[in-house]
């Protein structure tokens, strides 16, 4: 089960600062995304394929890692994984773990947009978590638009985000 393998490197690894972008095994168990608030926690994938989004959310490849400068994006599917994301608020807390550092981040957006809308993927100057799924979440079929949540990291394990 991707969870027990979670902890299980979890418990080998020692903290670490974040690193540059490096090239991950798609499939591969990269982070823990975690709302304490709803009680949910998913193991993120490296990759956002149809076949890495069976295993759970998916980081996307070219977006930045967790922690890290930039947007980190995770898209998940709304009948399955993020399905919760629609009871998530602005400030909501969002936690991701990487490499044994735990990332805070606060949320600042929700928003539905057009699946051609593709803002929400740009990269960003800070540390940014973008969470992405389609909606309407009880849609049967393809679903029309996306749900996005944006948050913005507020400190990291090592301190305050800089």
């Amino acid at each position: 089960m991707a969870e027990e393998q979670w902890n299980r490197d979890l418990e080998r690894r020692r903290p670490a600062p974040p690193k540059a972008q490096l090239q991950l095994a798609r499939g591969s168990n990269i982070a823990r995304l975690s709302i304490d608030r709803l009680g949910s926690h998913w193991i993120v994938v490296e990759g956002a394929g149809e076949a890495e989004l069976k295993l759970g959310p998916g980081h996307l490849v070219d977006s930045a890692l967790p922690g890290a400068r930039g947007n980190c994006v995770i898209a998940g599917h709304r009948d399955t994984q993020f399905r919760i994301l629609r009871k998530v608020e602005i400030g909501e807390e969002i936690s991701v773990e990487r490499n044994g550092r735990r990332y805070l981040y606060r949320v600042t957006e929700r928003r539905v947009v057009s699946p051609d809308d593709t803002r929400s993927l740009d990269p960003t100057v800070s540390p940014t978590l973008t969470l992405v799924t389609c909606y309407p979440f009880y849609y049967v079929g393809p679903a029309p638009k996306r749900f996005v949540v944006r948050a913005d990291l507020v400190r990291s394990d090592a301190g305050p985000a800089s």
